[in-house]
């Protein structure tokens, strides 16, 4: 998930006790599994035993951010990923201060799980510098049944624009997708 973006340990390092290890200043971080039936976490935990001392071979007492990265995903449902990889058409303004991107999803995987998740709450796009989120979603059904969802996001600024196509980039990447200029 994106809630955690960094972990930084703040506490001083200095009163460690020192070990002669052959790689002074490399920390083994065992990579444990994780599953739960009651979590909707299926990712790798990373355990740490003695966070005080994972840092003993430098000097500085200064705290070091760690980045956790995060597969770009986007959801309807927070904690839900969208399995369905929309159709995506941008517009921009002339002048570039703003511009609109509307995802098209042709029977999403929401469907599936959301009488057991409960309903849609909004457009989430989320990766490793947070998240971006619109309210501007509507389903459509045929014969009565819901077939594909309109989702649009509106950029208002250059920053926002910016910002929704560095999502864009490590969404693609991840996902196989290629941009097409008409």
């Amino acid at each position: 998930m994106a809630a955690m973006n960094t972990l930084s340990f703040s506490s001083p390092i200095s009163h460690c006790p020192q070990h002669n290890h052959p790689h002074a200043g490399w920390v083994s971080l065992p990579w444990v599994p994780f599953r739960s039936s009651q979590s909707m976490f299926n990712g790798l935990s990373l355990r740490v035993t003695n966070p005080r001392c994972a840092f003993s071979g430098r000097s500085s007492q200064t705290p070091r951010p760690i980045t956790m990265m995060v597969k770009p995903a986007i959801q309807f449902i927070l904690g839900t990923d969208e399995q369905t990889i929309p159709d995506v058409r941008l517009t921009k303004s002339r002048d570039g201060t703003n511009g609109t991107a509307t995802f098209s999803f042709e029977q999403p995987s929401v469907f599936d799980s959301s009488s057991e998740l409960g309903d849609i709450t909004g457009f989430y796009m989320i990766d490793e510098e947070g998240t971006i989120q619109s309210v501007d979603v509507s389903a459509k059904f045929v014969n009565g049944k819901p077939a594909k969802i309109e989702a649009k996001y509106i950029m208002r600024t250059p920053r926002d624009w910016d910002r929704f196509m560095r999502f864009m980039e490590r969404y693609s990447n991840a996902n196989g997708l290629e941009f097409i200029k008409k």
